[in-house]
């Protein structure tokens, strides 16, 4: 951890955002990429395509209820928890779920520009989302992001919608999402190059939005998502559909502290996967379960 210094705690404080550039040994990189084909393998009822009508492949599948028991050794035993740990300045550590993408094929067109938090359940300072590739992936073709947004205006999120990008989920209840790609030159937008071993982590408040991909190219991406003390419950204008948890919505309140047993925690010391059963998850499918982008 002695990579992390002050200065990238403060700049992910404030941007919302950060680059880890061979934060991950190679051990830990492919104990991930065995997690991630594990993922491939065993999709869920949620897993979809985006855009299939364009001739190439932009899946994505998440939180499958199996995911926590796979990913336990390398959850507690590596140090992915204690990156966000140090990011947060905290101690507190949760795992909340697991996102795989992949691009391949022809030219895959851009993910489009949202936040992740209104598809989620829960809000904090410290939740996180950590990016991963399992091969270099080139600015041009990276995710970009809009530095300080986390701390701005919470926008209704995309439907995914090919004709237009800021097609609402809900409608109703939050601001709809700005044209960002019409106007980029008024945003603060960054991107960055990465290789394997390179994290970059951002707050899911954090607008953001994937560069289209060449026709040719295959980007594999492993999105692991954390929580920590501060983490509570929320309201959206309508059931969030993140993550996938039979009962979550009917076991807490608008407030309370976000626990729940499907999310074990990993720090200060690793607990809580005893109680996860291999079924704790359900996946009932719905418009908006189908389109959380990364």
């Amino acid at each position: 951890m002695n990579k992390i210094t002050p200065e990238i705690v403060s700049s992910y404080r404030d941007d919302g955002v950060v680059l880890l550039p061979a934060i991950l040994e190679q051990s830990t990189l492919d104990a991930l990429e065995q997690c991630f084909e594990w993922s491939l393998a065993n999709p869920t009822p949620s897993a979809n395509g985006f855009y299939t009508d364009a001739g190439s492949t932009f899946y994505q599948d998440l939180c499958n209820p199996r995911a926590a028991a796979v990913y336990r050794e390398i959850l507690c035993d590596s140090p992915v928890a204690d990156i966000v740990a140090t990011l947060w300045g905290a101690r507190d550590v949760w795992f909340l779920y697991e996102q795989v993408f992949v691009k391949e094929g022809g030219e895959v067109r851009r993910t489009p520009w949202h936040q992740d938090t209104p598809y989620l359940a829960l809000d904090g300072e410290a939740v996180a989302v950590m990016w991963i590739n399992f091969a270099p992936v080139a600015k041009s073709e990276s995710l970009e992001f809009v530095r300080g947004s986390h701390r701005s205006t919470l926008y209704d999120g995309s439907a995914f919608d090919p004709e237009d990008d800021t097609m609402p989920v809900f409608g109703h209840g939050l601001p709809r999402l700005p044209d960002i790609e019409s106007a980029r030159g008024d945003y603060d937008i960054v991107s960055y190059a990465v290789a394997p071993g390179d994290v970059v982590v951002f707050h899911p408040s954090t607008l953001h939005g994937g560069a289209p991909a060449s026709a040719g190219s295959r980007r594999r991406t492993l999105s692991l998502r954390f929580f920590g003390e501060d983490a509570v419950y929320v309201e959206r204008p309508e059931q969030a559909p993140a993550p996938l948890v039979d009962g979550l919505h009917e076991s807490l309140r608008y407030g309370d502290p976000f626990r729940h047993p499907a999310f074990p925690r990993l720090r200060p010391t690793p607990g809580g996967f005893d109680d996860v059963p291999q079924s704790y998850g359900g996946h009932a499918i719905s418009l908006q379960t189908q389109m959380q982008g990364e």
